[in-house]
């Protein structure tokens, strides 16, 4: 038998008095418009079958309405099955669609089935099932889900919704997919408003002109800015950048990183090691300090050159580095300190500028200022010019005792496969030096002054000397020459300084330098309290900083050594 039921129930509230407690709202559901009804024991026992006629059947629960085709209503058990054209609406916020839908009034707790799409003001989630917790305010998918808001459609295998939160918590598969980038995560948390990414797991995010990698970090997605803080690898206008902490903007064309840093040159084979540098893309440059070295990548021979700032400018063709304040550099059999170093990729010229000292194996060089030549063509070491008041010392290796010695205005020099095997010294030359027998004798000590020397090296020791230009000078036996005499003036020896290994390049204060603490790594962040902090800075003009790269927690101030 059909019966044609219209219900539409009111419900009226009285006013508490005198201080009683206002009753709770009833749980049950209720039948706004029930259209067609019938039973069907056999299949459906205790249930009322409700199907519409030219207005679709409607029910109301607490704040919420629901409409179908057709209801299939447990009045005992609060709980009501809805099939065909399903619409769930809570209020003015948040609406549902589906195949179908099943309520339990107790709980407030929807299931649907089917195209199933939920809406609100400015987002749409897609799935073929879904939960919906109405007293947690959450929905929930575990068989892949589709949100799209106005910047970005995402997916994922596992999705949860946060309502009062407006934040997207997904799992398994999660990709964001904008015209102007990329995001693959395992875990992410997105917020609606903000349009932030929180990452946990193995991310990776493409961009037009970038690449990131992280396995936590945060993402800015409607201005292409944010962080990584555990293995995190920016790739960069031909530079890799790998850190503790590294930062990206791309408005901006920058990039910075903290705590064990590697920026990697990916034309010129260049590394930059550190524990706080700076990326300028437009400028083609980087700035690093904090235990800050260049490594300029060779086959068997690498350069390493220190500084307490370290700078890289210019296109690959044309790049130069700068070391400044403590300048150090180290390569085998070669090694050097002043207090800045210039290095042009163009010309091939390494400058030592101010008080330089260069080792070649035992041999300590000084002069005024010191030029390093590479060949352009095969990157290896081509000459070397000690300029003004150039002096050579080793100490004697059979001896122990004395120094062979050799002074002149300028010295020039040759290498042959990275290593030094000509030595002219020019003007004003003088020599002293001590002389063996193939037993390891001491023939005596030769004195003698000249216009010019050649001095011929084999494995970074004296292998023949030559004199030009009316040589004056006499061999002493060694007894005939008193010890002060052994002394050419302006006689320094600086043995104690010399780098003899790549980690030499580090002063005591570079070795206990303390890293900064790096918030996320090692303690848990609120990351709701995270979001609602950044919404209050980004709405608060006197809080916003605009270009400072140190607004974030995670990218602390540039250091101090």
């Amino acid at each position: 038998m059909h019966n044609t039921v219209l219900g539409i129930i009111l419900l009226l509230f009285i006013q508490p008095i005198f201080g009683q407690a206002e009753p709770e709202e009833p749980k049950q559901i209720n039948i706004v418009y029930g259209a067609n009804f019938t039973k069907n024991e056999k299949e459906y026992p205790g249930a009322s079958i409700f199907s519409k006629d030219e207005r679709q059947v409607q029910f109301e629960h607490q704040g919420a309405d629901l409409w179908c085709d057709v209801a299939i209503f447990f009045q005992r058990e609060n709980r009501l099955e809805a099939i065909g054209n399903v619409i769930l609406k809570q209020g003015d916020s948040i609406e549902m669609t589906a195949k179908k839908i099943n309520y339990l009034g107790d709980t407030k707790l929807a299931k649907a089935w089917g195209e199933v799409i939920l809406t609100n003001a400015d987002m749409t989630l897609k799935t073929d099932t879904l939960r919906l917790d109405r007293i947690k305010q959450e929905a929930f998918y575990q068989d892949q889900g589709t949100v799209i808001d106005s910047a970005n459609t995402l997916t994922s295998k596992i999705g949860r919704y946060f309502m009062e939160l407006k934040k997207y918590q997904f799992l398994n598969s999660v990709h964001i997919d904008n015209p102007k980038y990329t995001v693959d995560s395992e875990q992410l948390d997105y917020y609606q408003t903000s349009k932030n990414a929180y990452m946990y797991g193995p991310s990776t995010i493409l961009g037009e002109s970038y690449k990131i990698y992280c396995e936590r970090g945060f993402y800015d997605t409607k201005i292409e800015s944010g962080y990584g803080i555990k293995n995190t690898r920016i790739d960069y206008n031909n530079r890799i950048i790998e850190g503790d902490s590294v930062y990206f903007n791309k408005a901006d064309e920058f990039a910075s990183a903290t705590n064990n840093i590697t920026v990697t040159d990916t034309i010129n084979n260049g590394i930059i090691r550190a524990h706080y540098a700076e990326v300028f893309k437009a400028k083609d440059s980087v700035f690093a300090t904090r235990r800050a070295v260049s490594i300029s990548v060779q086959e068997k021979d690498s350069l390493y050159v220190h500084g307490d700032t370290l700078m890289v400018t210019g296109k690959p063709e044309d790049r130069i580095l700068r070391a400044f304040r403590n300048a150090k550099f180290y390569k085998k059999d070669l090694s050097g300190k002043c207090d800045s170093i210039h290095s042009e990729e163009k010309t091939g010229i390494t400058q030592l500028i101010r008080n330089p000292i260069l080792w070649n194996g035992a041999n300590q060089m000084t002069g005024d200022s010191i030029h390093l030549i590479s060949n352009l063509e095969t990157e290896k070491l081509d000459s070397l010019k000690v300029l003004e008041n150039a002096f050579i010392i080793s100490l004697d290796s059979i001896s122990m005792k004395g120094y062979n010695q050799a002074k002149g205005i300028n010295l020039y020099g040759q290498f042959i496969e990275n290593e030094l095997k000509i030595i002219d010294l020019v003007q004003n030359t003088e020599v002293i030096y001590y002389m063996y027998n193939d037993d390891d004798e001491l023939i005596g000590i030769d004195k003698t002054i000249c216009s010019s020397i050649r001095i011929t090296m084999a494995n970074n020791d004296v292998e023949d000397l030559t004199f030009y230009t009316m040589p004056d000078g006499t061999i002493f036996p060694e007894k005939e020459l008193p010890e002060n005499s052994r002394i050419l003036k302006g006689f320094v020896w600086r043995g104690d300084e010399r780098i003899v290994t790549k980690e030499d390049i580090f002063d005591e204060d570079d070795n206990n330098l303390e890293l900064v603490v790096i918030r996320g790594i090692d303690n848990p962040i609120d990351i709701d309290a995270e979001e609602a902090e950044r919404n209050k800075n980004e709405s608060d003009p006197i809080n916003q900083a605009p270009n400072n790269k140190a607004t974030d927690p995670r990218n602390p101030q540039k250091p101090k050594k």
